[in-house]
Order: structure tokens, then C-alpha cells, then sequence
């Protein structure tokens, strides 16, 4: 066989061989996708029941203290409270490998173009880094990273990572940071990821989102007896909602980080599909000529016997 020949078959066999290890890929993908989606919507009913409730219940105790009702209590707590920014906290998901496209790069540079929409420097801002790329971008930077984790699972439960979720909550309230932001990739669909970076801390009014069906049925102390009272109900359940807000935002960056590996995978197939189809006329073309150049040499070698 031919040199070029000889070549061409070894090219074509390898990127077969790569084809078959992307396309794998791309069904595990394509199944922890699957396998996650069930899981985010458990999640969004618990979020938007407990978003709901606090929403009743902070409109309530707005209202109370409209009428002149109050007491020692009257505060909706730390998480809600605005303080002077001295420092800034930037919770940042990504992922623990490569192989999924543009997910990590994009995630990052939303990141960098919110610090610098809002003056933030290495000086005035910490870093809570989930993932080994965001981790090791931030070290190399000379960024301030307070907290990293790796080695998340493909579908995290809550009890997971509930100890990066009640640490970003904790580092806020004992003052570790004043303000803190979530940067991740939001899921919209197979195709379509958006990069968010949203202020998680203090919680706000808008970030409640209180919708008029519940402003519309009146607050909830005029029709039940809270136990225990309105401002102590709330303080509990103010931490639980900024924890499902963390939560949710490396939930909804881990069904993003599938999605984008399987397109990642699918994309890499496609273009190994194409090669081959490249390699393959190449190598019927040389084994044709060298066909052909076998056949005019024993024509050649019986014409000169004769």
C-alpha cells in the first residue's frame, strides 16, 4: 500500500474512531439533561411556593406597620438590610471540565463585564467559585477566592450542597461581603442558554417578585393567627428563600452545562462526519489511481515479454 494511501486510511480510521467517542458523549449529555429537567421542576414548585409565602407575609408586615402596629421585631432581618458596599461578593458557576463549548468562556466574561460595569477590582471583591474553570481563572488572576468547590454531581441535591449555600448566605450576613451576585448560564431551552449575573444579596421587593394575586387578597394576619408571630416567621423564612435562590442558580447553570455539552458533542460528530466523508473520497481516489498504476505496470511488463 502507498504511503499517501497508507496515510488517508489511518486518518479515516481515527476520526471514526473519535466520531463514535463523541456521539457517546453526546447520548450521556443528552441523558443527564433529561435526568435533571425532571429534577429543576421539583425544584421551581418548592421555590415559587416559598417565594409566594414570604411575598404574603412581607406585604403583611409592610402593612402592619403602616397602622402603627409594631414592636422589637419589626425588621424583616440582615438579608433584606442595605448597608454601605465596602465589598462585593460574586458567586460564580461553572463547570468541572471542558468539552462543553463556549459555556465556561461566556459565564466568565459576563462575570468581567459586570465587574467592570460596576468598578469592581481584585481589591474590593471576593470570589465563591463553583467549579474547577471558574476556580482556576480567578486563582490565576490574582483574584480573592473566599470559597471553591468542586466535584459537584451531574443532578445536585440540595443536601449536596447546602454547605455552599448556607456559606454564601452566612459570609453575607457576618459581613464578609455586603452585596453578593450570581454569575451562571440561565437553561432556556436544548438550543439557547442566557448568561445571568444577578444580585442575590440584599434581597429586594423585585427580586420577591410579588404578583397581584397576592396583593389583591390582603394581608395575611387579617385572616390567620401566625404562631410563631409575623417578624419571627419572616426571619426564618427570609434565609430559606436567599438559600433557594442560590440553589436554584447552580441548578439551573448545571442543566445549562448539559445542554451545552450535548450540543458541544453533537457539533463535534457533525464535523467528524464531514471529514470522513472527505477522507473516504480521498482515499477511493488514491486506491483507484494506485489501481490504475498497478494495472498499466503489468500491462506495460506482458507488452515488453512480447
Amino acid at each position: 500500500m502507498p504511503a499517501s494511501l497508507a496515510a488517508v486510511k489511518r486518518r479515516l480510521e481515527s476520526t471514526r474512531n473519535t466520531r463514535q467517542i463523541t456521539s457517546a458523549m453526546q447520548m450521556v449529555s443528552t441523558a443527564k439533561l433529561n435526568q435533571i429537567q425532571g429534577h429543576i421542576k421539583t425544584y421551581e414548585d418548592y421555590a415559587a411556593r416559598v417565594k409566594s409565602v414570604l411575598a404574603s407575609l412581607v406585604k403583611s408586615h409592610n402593612a402592619t406597620l403602616k397602622n402603627g402596629v409594631s414592636d422589637d421585631k419589626d425588621h424583616l432581618g440582615t438579608l433584606f438590610t442595605k448597608r454601605p458596599v465596602k465589598k462585593t461578593g460574586i458567586l460564580v458557576v461553572t463547570s468541572d471540565r471542558g468539552l462543553v463549548g463556549s459555556y465556561n468562556s461566556n459565564v466568565i466574561k459576563a462575570t468581567l463585564d459586570r465587574m467592570k460595569k460596576e468598578g469592581l477590582t481584585k481589591e474590593n471583591t471576593v470570589f465563591l467559585t463553583v467549579g474547577r474553570t471558574g476556580t482556576e481563572f480567578f486563582k490565576k488572576r490574582g483574584m480573592n477566592v473566599v470559597f471553591e468547590s468542586t466535584g459537584i454531581s451531574d443532578v445536585p441535591t440540595y443536601r449536596e450542597v447546602h454547605g455552599i449555600v448556607r456559606g454564601a448566605v452566612k459570609m453575607y450576613a457576618d459581613g464578609i461581603y455586603d452585596q453578593l451576585y450570581l454569575a451562571y448560564s440561565h437553561y432556556v431551552n436544548r438550543i439557547v442558554s442566557h448568561d445571568r449575573v444577578e444580585l442575590a444579596l440584599p434581597i429586594s421587593a423585585e427580586s420577591l417578585a410579588m404578583h397581584e394575586d397576592h396583593a389583591s387578597k390582603g394581608p395575611i394576619g387579617a385572616e390567620y393567627d401566625l404562631e410563631p408571630d409575623l417578624s419571627e416567621l419572616i426571619s426564618k423564612l427570609v434565609p430559606q428563600f436567599a438559600e433557594s435562590l442560590i440553589y436554584g442558580a447552580i441548578l439551573d447553570a448545571k442543566t445549562s452545562e448539559h445542554a451545552s455539552s450535548a450540543n458541544a458533542m453533537s457539533s463535534a460528530s457533525d464535523n467528524a462526519d464531514e471529514i470522513i466523508s472527505t477522507l473516504q473520497l480521498q482515499y477511493n481516489r488514491a486506491r483507484q489511481a494506485a489501481i490504475t498504476t498497478e494495472i498499466t505496470e503489468i500491462t506495460g511488463g506482458m507488452t515488453a515479454q512480447e
